[in-house]
């Protein structure tokens, strides 16, 4: 982050914060007492249902409610962190190597994508990211909501339906949705947090000595320590504080600050290929063989949180909450060697290779992600209904810049070294109304009807880079064929730049009836017309029978659907290759552009879901909850982006339609159907008082299937042309298929402990080391290609001792990760008969790990609650 900029934020902050504090009520916080008191009481959900005192016991479907302390209690200090440790179907993958993906990192639910789950803030849609993932991650061809703008601190709980919703809420509430509740309670905590990794990396051996090399083209002969590689990096510093405070007799105003400083972490293993252009070259022996970046990158933190409310009467309340957030990060791409032709100074010699950096270089992309959101409302009682008028508008903004870096073909002296590279916007603007009553009609225990109205207005742009981040310059003809473009991550051009809106209005209505002490009804339906592709009707039902105190059935169905994003219609970016001395187009293409129509692109039509789920709950023992859910989801037309389509029937339908100079393609179609089945077991048992404390016990598992069922084709394009091999096993076996965790709270007296463990199932990467016959074969099964991996199941676990030496001060210690567990060491080279080829040898762990390759983390907090 610019020093000025985030000095300047941060110090606003500190001022504010100090002020309020000094003008606080006297010291506000829950005693023990209090807190167990409150464990005891069914939590009340405001997730599923519109209902005001419906509890986690006695809903229809299944919702989990992560508390503040669950949140809190941990060395993480990012949102989506925390739910990867305690939320057995949520998998957050922490790749590099992604251009934009490294500084914003999408998540998932049950296995499906980042954008079939529905984000809320205090009951309203929060906006998606204007990123769109389209690097090898998890998640490939979806934007996200950024979750890790949300502070832990701001929190005061998270509430997870994992059931379908969108005949409730509408688009994306497919796998479910998340809702994060924000505090409004008196008093307040700060509290700073430092930790850092130290870690050995499993089977990542540590270079002794470098011979020199002596061939044109051979490598240098590398000899080993005997020792692991060991490392102390990312150093991540995290301040914040949260505060609430009256206002008036009933009011409450509660604020959150936070800062948090990341540095980056490597975990690249030596790069044993030459680096040097002219044999012999005594540098060799001294390069830095781990010049590669790998790992998390810098990320430089700056969000604020406001929740605040009053009473205008007593039946009209006015609320409000918002955020501002600034995220400075950078991923590094792939280190260039000096002998690199991407490296080459063509203005310097044209017959001798002179490099333009002596060494090589290692390119940046640098994001500048601004996220913003502001919500007001009305809510009360008319009559004999209950009433909720609101307003949110959310916008992210994301700028990249290109450090470190050159466009080759401009020539080392006339090409900058700093680009900037355009960037994206999202913007979002809801207005709801929803209204509640309850109703007596002389059946069932209690009634509760509602309906409401939505519109949202949504709008995407793609901001072109500046001349040298895109331009091909004169090395990029024939004989030099230099890459055009900013090293790493070419420009957006003047042509890829775009700015499209739509909108679109929906009308639900919900019955949500306690038909006896032991039934209960729920059901609910959605029209919803959008500007661009027209309408839906969703509808669901869902039902529990409670035939025993203690022992109930649930289940439900619904109907789901999911807009395709403007992103997903809109994103182009293109680049200029010199193919045989003529210059060709490649790239991403929009679904409207006569490039795409002419391969045979449609409009994108939303994808739709059935969601089946059932299951039980069983409470019959005191202190025991165990819910056990079964879930089928189906999807039809999912949105995936194509494979890159090139090769002499691509350039004949191109030629066919008016259209030279491109090449190769890609674009986003309704490619696939998919199903989804698994189970959800959560389970938390309270320790019956024995004199030594309070004990909670919880444990969850979660078991996933994705296939694909169907394949579009068209314009003569196979299955696996359209959408192959590595990107559908991405999709169905790139996530674990089971995950287990359990964990241990205790609080006794003055001191306290968190014990987390986590099993992650196995991950399967297809291979892109065989035949491209095999590695695009749809019909080859996990196992039956050379280079196939299976990342085996690994447990990873997590603890905290806290201690309390004065009332209202706390002191943590903690290790995540604590027995420095890695994923599995990557094969390079030539391993039983295949051919890995070397870059594993310097990427050695596979970014689809489901918790990351970084190693143990060590950390230490300090908490004051006032």
């Amino acid at each position: 982050m610019k020093k000025s900029s985030t000095g300047s934020l941060l110090a606003i902050s500190a001022s504010f914060a100090a002020m309020m504090v000094a003008a606080a009520t006297p010291a506000y916080a829950q005693d023990e007492a209090q807190a167990e008191d409150a464990a005891d009481q069914p939590a009340i959900i405001v997730t599923g249902t519109r209902r005001t005192d419906r509890t986690v016991a006695d809903s229809p479907v299944p919702v989990d409610v992560l508390s503040a302390a669950d949140l809190v209690n941990s060395g993480s200090t990012e949102t989506n962190r925390l739910l990867n440790q305690l939320v057995p179907s949520f998998n957050f993958p922490q790749p590099s190597l992604t251009d934009g993906t490294d500084s914003l990192r999408p998540a998932t639910l049950r296995g499906l994508a980042p954008d079939q789950v529905l984000v809320l803030v205090n009951g309203k849609r929060r906006h998606q990211s204007s990123l769109i993932n389209l690097n090898g991650s998890v998640g490939r061809g979806s934007t996200a909501v950024d979750m890790n703008t949300i502070p832990p601190l701001a929190i005061e709980r998270i509430e997870v339906l994992r059931d379908g919703a969108a005949s409730l809420y509408g688009s994306d509430a497919i796998a479910g949705v998340i809702n994060v509740q924000l505090k409004k309670g008196v008093g307040g905590r700060a509290q700073a947090t430092y930790g850092k990794y130290i870690t050995t990396m499993e089977d990542v051996g540590q270079v002794d000595t470098v011979a020199l090399t002596t061939g044109a083209s051979d490598n240098p002969v590398i000899t080993y320590t005997g020792q692991d590689r060991k490392r102390r990096d990312g150093d991540t510093y995290t301040f914040a504080s949260n505060f609430g405070l009256p206002v008036g007799d009933s009011g409450y105003l509660n604020f959150t600050a936070e800062y948090k400083d990341r540095s980056p972490t490597n975990r690249s293993g030596p790069d044993i290929r030459r680096n040097y252009f002219n044999a012999g070259d005594p540098r060799e022996a001294t390069f830095n063989r781990y010049a590669h970046r790998y790992g998390d990158g810098v990320s430089k933190d700056l969000n604020f949180f406001l929740n605040a409310g009053y009473d205008l009467s007593d039946n009209i309340e006015f609320y409000t909450f918002g955020s501002y957030g600034v995220r400075d990060g950078n991923g590094a791409g792939f280190y260039r060697r000096s002998s690199d032709v991407r490296n080459r100074d063509w203005a310097a010699s044209t017959t001798t290779f002179v490099p333009i950096y002596a060494d090589g270089f290692l390119p940046l992309i640098a994001s500048e992600i601004v996220d913003i959101s502001a919500a007001a409302g009305l809510r009360g009682a008319l009559g004999s209904w209950d009433y909720d008028l609101s307003v949110v508008y959310g916008s992210n903004l994301l700028n990249y810049k290109v450090e470190n870096s050159v466009n080759t073909s401009l020539g080392g002296t006339d090409s900058a070294r700093r680009f900037n590279a355009g960037g994206m916007r999202a913007g979002q603007t809801t207005v709801n109304l929803d209204m509640r009553r309850d109703l007596d009609l002389g059946i069932g225990d209690s009634i509760s009807l509602a309906f409401g109205g939505e519109y949202r207005d949504e709008n995407y742009k793609i901001v072109a880079g500046e001349l040298q981040s895109y331009i091909n310059g004169p090395f990029s003809v024939a004989p030099f064929n230099a890459a055009g473009g900013s090293q790493v991550f070419p420009g957006f051009r003047p042509s890829n730049a775009t700015d499209e809106s739509r909108d679109s209005y929906a009308g639900y209505v919900e019955l949500d009836a306690d038909l006896s002490s032991s039934f209960t009804l729920q059901l609910a339906g959605r029209y919803e017309h959008y500007s661009d592709f027209g309408s839906t009707v969703n509808g669901k039902a869902a039902a529990r029978f409670e035939p025993i105190d203690g022992l109930a059935f649930r289940g439900s169905i619904s109907t789901g659907f999911r807009a395709p994003s403007l992103a997903q219609q809109s994103f182009a970016t293109t680049s200029t290759n010199n193919v045989g001395g003529t210059l060709i187009e490649v790239g991403t293409f929009p679904v409207s552009s006569p490039v795409a129509i002419a391969l045979g692109a449609e409009p994108l039509k939303p994808e739709k879901s059935v969601n089946f789920g059932g299951g039980f709950t069983f409470t019959m023992l005191d202190g025991l909850n165990l819910t056990v859910d079964y879930y089928n989801i189906k999807i039809e037309d999912r949105i995936t982006l194509t494979e890159n389509l090139q090769g002499a029937d691509v350039v004949s339908q191109l030629t066919a339609a008016g259209i030279t100079g491109v090449s190769s393609a890609r674009f986003f179609i309704n490619g696939i159907d998919t199903k989804t089945e698994g189970l959800d077991v959560v389970a938390s048992y309270r320790v019956p008082d024995f004199g030594m404390g309070t004990v909670r016990l919880s444990a969850g598992y979660n078991l996933n299937n994705t296939e694909i069922t169907d394949r579009r084709v068209f314009s003569g394009f196979t299955a696996q042309r359209l959408f192959a091999r590595q990107e559908s096993y991405r999709l169905t076996d790139g996530q674990p298929k089971n995950k287990l965790n359990f964990s241990l709270d205790w609080d006794y007296d003055m001191f306290g402990l968190t014990l987390r463990t986590n099993r992650y199932g196995e991950v399967f990467l297809p291979s892109s080391f065989s035949t491209a016959a095999n590695n695009n074969n749809i019909a080859l099964a996990p196992g039956d290609v050379p280079g196939d991996i299976f990342l085996s199941p690994k447990w990873v676990t997590d603890l905290e001792l806290r201690v309390k030496p004065m009332e209202k001060l706390s002191l943590a210690i903690g290790a995540n990760n604590l027995f420095d567990v890695y994923p599995d060491r990557l094969p390079f080279g030539t391993v039983d008969g295949v051919n890995y080829g070397l870059n594993n040898s310097f990427l050695p762990y596979s970014s689809q790990s489901p918790f990351g390759f970084s190693g143990r983390f060590l950390y230490g907090r300090v908490s004051y609650e006032f």
